[in-house]
């Protein structure tokens, strides 16, 4: 008589690919075509990286729900790694974007819906003067430039395996005391350690070390991190980071576009905090394209002597260096005019956060039963899953006990179960139209998922 041995964690990553391809056959053949005219198969390379060996191929998305070309439905809990955080296709977008595409989406002009929009940035966010842009890499470009511009100096201090989208200054992480590159990006002839100076997310004495030597011009950091792993901050580490940056004369900035999914006035003005620069994006304009970047009152003033504004008696103006003619055009204000008013809002947010905190109870259930040493974090409408016993301190810890192979099979998994999340890391999105039912959906398919780790041998 023989025996079968468990499977190892790759076996099992391939049966459940090999159990993905035969039920997706639609959208593995248009894997196959797109990758003869795409660069890395589709529309943007992001979209090579799903678990499931390809990616999906979309029909139509909806609410909480995406369907795909076989036919097949899943409850989203990726939303688009934020910038379907309102949900898809949400009405009151649906709606303005229709209306201003009826009457003209970018002239390169303001239009009174603007106003509206810089009122309400301001009340919010608590930051009083705003600057449009169309994605959050470009807002943190701006907010970087004009730093170095009002303090003159050159470098920018950000945390290691940090994410700001495609600064440059952030493709960075600490490597035997050096900075390197994260992530596997791969190297493009720049010296990172010239522009950008790295340090570990929660260490008070290198933060201290790095700001004293007086050539930062701005911190640049998620006040949570949340594309490493959820590493959450530690007791008065934000507050330290200000009095720091004050300190030294060197500038702050706020990167919330993931955890503006922390309230209706983001973590920002959840926690009181007080930055500089504020800056958010994909959520903002419910899907369409946009990013922004909030201003203090005293660093407006710096902008404004170093960059007067018009001049009448001038032919030009000034170029900043930023932005672009499709930067705050009226489609983009039209639609962050709807979110703001109608789907932002602090009672969709109250049954985000119950949402994200079910989810995590329920995986923490799951968890205690199995006794398992994983972790569920959740800040806000947010919540991760980490197969490590306590969250995380900084990247370093993220890098020594992370389970890639782990997270990919469990990615794997729920594509073949139904369940979308953020295919870098295990983290899970609450829209206004998620459900607890869809909730409950999840907890019965990890509870499935460790069932079949434990069958192998593997938890």
């Amino acid at each position: 008589m023989t025996t079968t041995a468990p499977a190892t964690i790759d076996e099992l990553i391939d049966r459940e690919q090999q159990r993905f391809a035969q039920s997706h056959p639609v959208s593995r053949a248009n894997w196959e075509r797109g990758k003869q005219h795409f660069l890395y198969g589709g529309p943007s390379h992001w979209m090579r990286r799903w678990a499931g060996g390809f990616p999906l191929y979309v029909d139509e998305a909806k609410g909480a729900r995406l369907f795909d070309v076989d036919g097949k439905s899943y409850v989203d809990f990726c939303l688009g790694d934020t910038g379907g955080m309102c949900g898809h296709a949400p009405e009151a977008v649906t709606q303005a974007a229709m209306r201003q595409l009826q009457r003209g989406t970018t002239t390169m002009l303001p239009t009174e819906d603007s106003l509206w929009v810089g009122e309400e940035l301001a009340r919010r966010f608590g930051l009083p003067y705003w600057t449009l842009t169309t994605s959050a890499t470009d807002a943190n470009r701006g907010a970087i430039r004009f730093a170095r511009m009002v303090t003159g100096r050159d470098k920018v201090l950000v945390f290691s395996g940090c994410y700001h989208g495609g600064v440059e200054e952030a493709h960075v992480e600490l490597r035997d005391s050096k900075v390197a590159l994260r992530n596997m990006i791969h190297p493009n002839g720049v010296d990172h350690s010239r522009v950008s100076k790295v340090v570990e997310f929660n260490d008070f004495d290198a933060v201290r070390a790095a700001l004293a030597e007086g050539d930062v011009a701005v911190v640049l950091m998620e006040p949570v991190m949340t594309n490493f792993g959820m590493i959450p901050v530690a007791e008065g580490f934000l507050d330290f980071v200000r009095e720091e940056t004050r300190r030294t004369g060197t500038l702050l900035i706020i990167d919330e576009t993931h955890t503006i999914s922390s309230g209706p006035g983001g973590y920002t003005r959840l926690h009181g905090l007080e930055p500089d620069f504020f800056v958010a994006g994909k959520a903002i304009a419910g899907g369409i394209p946009a990013g922004i970047f909030g201003v203090s009152q005293e660093t407006a003033e710096k902008i404004w002597a170093a960059v007067p504004y018009v001049n009448p008696r001038q032919r030009q103006s000034a170029h900043l260096g930023i932005g672009g003619t499709l930067a705050g055009n009226a489609l983009t204000i039209a639609t962050m005019k709807a979110v703001l008013e109608s789907i932002l809002t602090p009672a969709n947010y109250d049954r985000m956060i119950a949402n994200a905190q079910r989810l995590a109870e329920g995986a923490r259930r799951v968890i205690a039963a199995n006794e398992l040493p994983w972790h569920v974090t959740q800040i806000g409408a947010r919540a991760e899953i980490m197969f490590t016993p306590r969250p995380p301190r900084n990247g370093a810890e993220v890098i020594a006990t992370r389970r890639g192979d782990l997270e990919t099979l469990l990615h794997a998994f729920y594509m073949n179960e139904g369940i979308l999340v953020t295919p870098f890391h295990t983290m899970f999105l609450m829209c206004p139209a998620t459900t607890q039912a869809e909730v409950d959906h999840h907890t019965r398919v990890f509870e499935k998922f460790v069932a079949l780790l434990k069958a192998e041998g593997i938890a």
